[in-house]
């Protein structure tokens, strides 16, 4: 069988994933797919990996390679590599995965102000009109004293109670503070929940935590108490991933910001323990904690003179003007507050509701948009 006809046969198929009990591809066919030779499923798995290269919907290729069964969706996760190092978006997981190394992964996101909704799609050309690949949906909720932006795998379904449900930022009453909450992140320490048995006496203590209550990030907008006009100054302190993956090429981001677990996408899921989480700034790495956490600061923009404008290099991602603009860099060093020089995240406006979103190693997709969706929050104290 060649590889063409065995794309074919699997484009054929409904595109949802076949759990353990995979069934026969074709009522003619003698055997199962799950039961074919390891060593011959590998270079299948490997060629349709390398001729479907890194752009959608080509992917799409992968990912029916994954659903067949769960022999195939092993293999699949060997041969695929993670965003850090292939900056290919190939299955769900990969939204929680960190970034490339060497480059940014190019989204954009359009805003509905009539929902209050917001998606974030990936781009599939350099153009700034394409349609894009639809990767995550935002809600906004307003209440008495706080907003809620819930974030989903679909736009159909934004709720906690879904099953496509990944995480939320809920901010404080002025939107100056927003925290960011995994939703899938079970950790092993913190507060345990005490169960008792009913058949003795015994009490069981369970070690997890209830979903979409785990603080990722920190996000912070100072105060602008003297009303003077200027760009917004903003600080986002990541818990879970170490200052040390930035001050050295050797460093690798932490695990747990590459945890996922919903029901609705059972590829490649894991549980992994969290870095830190009882940071929330850069003063608190005064502490004798040995690995403080990556702190992100906006890049601050020079004047310009002749436009009589604040200015940042876009390098032609932005083209409207805008309050929300910016860009994110690694503060190296928390005690001079010295910058890096290289963008981990950059968000500006291309349109009257289009907005462009750029990110890069440490940090994920779920996480560079929940940061770009408090720039939308409207904030009287900081302008």
């Amino acid at each position: 069988m060649t590889i063409r006809s065995l794309i074919q046969e699997m484009r054929s198929r409904p595109h949802r994933v076949v759990h353990d009990a995979a069934s026969t591809a074709n009522s003619s066919d003698p055997f199962s797919w799950s039961e074919l030779p390891e060593e011959l499923l590998r270079e299948i798995l490997i060629r349709v990996e390398t001729v479907d290269g890194g752009d959608w919907p080509s992917r799409r290729n992968v990912v029916a390679c994954a659903g067949v069964c769960r022999s195939w969706r092993i293999l699949t996760k060997e041969i695929v590599a993670v965003p850090q190092f292939s900056s290919k978006l190939t299955f769900p997981s990969s939204l929680k995965q960190p970034g490339p190394r060497d480059s940014l992964v190019q989204c954009f996101i359009k805003r509905n102000r009539n929902t209050q909704s917001y998606h974030l799609y990936l781009g599939l050309t350099t153009s700034l009109t394409d349609n894009g690949k639809f990767l995550l949906a935002a809600s906004k909720l307003k209440r008495a004293t706080c907003t809620d932006y819930i974030i989903s795998l679909r736009s159909d379904d934004i709720s906690k109670r879904s099953n496509a449900y990944l995480g939320r930022m809920r901010s404080n009453f002025l939107g100056t503070k927003f925290t960011v909450f995994d939703g899938n992140l079970m950790p092993h320490t913190g507060a345990a929940k005490m169960q008792k048995s009913r058949s003795s006496n015994f009490i069981k203590v369970s070690p997890k935590v209830p979903q979409g209550s785990y603080p990722i990030a920190h996000i912070s907008y100072e105060l602008n108490v003297l009303g003077s006009r200027g760009p917004r100054r903003m600080c986002c302190t990541m818990d879970t991933i170490p200052m040390s993956v930035v001050e050295y090429r050797g460093g690798v981001a932490s695990t747990s910001i590459c945890s996922f677990s919903t029901q609705s996408s059972p590829f490649f899921r894991s549980h992994s323990k969290p870095v830190r989480s009882n940071s929330a700034s850069c003063s608190d790495s005064g502490n004798n904690l040995r690995d403080p956490p990556l702190v992100l600061s906006n890049k601050t923009p020079r004047w310009h003179e002749q436009l009589r404008c604040w200015c940042l290099n876009f390098h032609g991602r932005v083209t409207v003007a805008s309050v929300k603009n910016f860009q994110l860099v690694a503060i190296s060093d928390c005690e001079t507050g010295q910058p890096s020089e290289r963008i981990i995240l950059q968000f500006g406006k291309v349109g009257k509701d289009m907005f462009t979103m750029d990110y890069g190693y440490p940090i994920s997709a779920f996480q560079a948009f929940a940061i770009c969706l408090s720039s939308f929050e409207t904030r009287i104290a900081c302008e």
